[in-house]
């Protein structure tokens, strides 16, 4: 797979991650749970990163979280986000425990360590990919 300088960069649906792209279509954020000890984790793995069990399944979680770290990204690497500059990429703690790397889409003026946030859905192309925004209320 090439990439192009003018495309938005995507990563690439595996068998192994289907399951969460499957659930973005839906407007689901889906973590692996473990059938074991109930562990979630993120990013996909082969088995429970707490007991080890390969015996797992993928389930909706709330799509709640908080703002664990941010930065601003003020410099242009990829024409194709350059209409997005500047743009926040955030260390998101969901409710459920695990973090993941993720988008901030609408108002940043209010955005800080420990703020509220939630999942949305943006269209990049063929496919719903999750970001989130400060939560309402």
């Amino acid at each position: 797979m090439k990439l192009d300088y003018l495309d938005p960069i995507m990563p690439p649906v595996t068998e192994f991650n289907k399951p969460f792209w499957d659930g973005c279509a839906k407007r689901e954020l889906r973590l692996q749970t473990c059938s074991e000890c109930a562990a979630q984790w993120y990013p996909e793995g082969p088995c429970c990163p707490s007991c080890l069990s390969s015996n797992f399944t993928w389930k909706a979680v709330s799509g709640k979280g908080r703002v664990w770290s941010y930065v601003i990204m003020h410099q242009q690497y990829i024409a194709a986000y350059a209409d997005e500059t500047p743009y926040v990429v955030a260390m998101i703690e969901l409710d459920e425990g695990p973090r993941l790397y993720c988008g901030i889409a609408g108002s940043k003026e209010k955005l800080a360590c420990d703020a509220a946030v939630e999942v949305t859905f943006d269209n990049l192309g063929e496919r719903l990919i999750p970001m989130f925004r400060l939560a309402s209320g």
